[in-house]
């Protein structure tokens, strides 16, 4: 019998270019270092935008980051998108699916970090890390807890930890 290959799923929304998108490069470089590690067949990631995102994706995902900047108090519209177009088609099957959030924020962040927890809510899925919340200007700490949450992802997920 094969090894199957684990998916962590990052689904985000942002500018190109912009704090959430470079978090993001830094989760994903986090994933590489697990692949680096356990080696290739262990996990892959799969970095979807919000507005690109469908139930087939969560669905052929062991684990999820949602990952989103804050817009006026709320996480961006892409990610509502998202849980819009999701919802029913998800919510009887990925009970339990671990999840962790990123939130780019330019005031507080605790609107958007609810409002995602709330509807996430009704997915019943597990937080499996506190989300990591940065307001401002991304520090080389944010970045390195950033690639450290997706990287406790993939590997909580090789190895059955979630």
């Amino acid at each position: 019998m094969g090894v199957r290959v684990k998916t962590l799923l990052i689904i985000y929304a942002g500018h190109p270019g912009g704090r959430t998108a470079r978090l993001v490069a830094a989760a994903r470089e986090g994933v590489a270092q697990v692949v680096d590690e356990l080696g290739e067949e262990s996990v892959r990631v799969c970095c979807v935008p919000a507005l690109q995102a469908t139930a087939e994706d969560v669905r052929a995902a062991q684990a999820v980051l949602l990952a989103t900047p804050e817009h006026f108090g709320y996480m961006a519209g892409a990610m509502k998108h998202f849980f819009d177009t999701t919802f029913y088609a998800l919510e009887p099957h990925t009970l339990g699916l671990p999840y962790a959030l990123l939130v780019s924020a330019g005031q507080d962040g605790t609107g958007t970090l609810t409002a995602m927890e709330r509807i996430i809510t009704g997915y019943r899925w597990k937080r499996v890390a506190p989300p990591l919340l940065v307001v401002g200007e991304p520090t080389p700490e944010h970045f390195a807890v950033a690639r450290e949450l997706a990287a406790s992802l993939a590997a909580g997920i090789v190895v059955g930890v979630f």
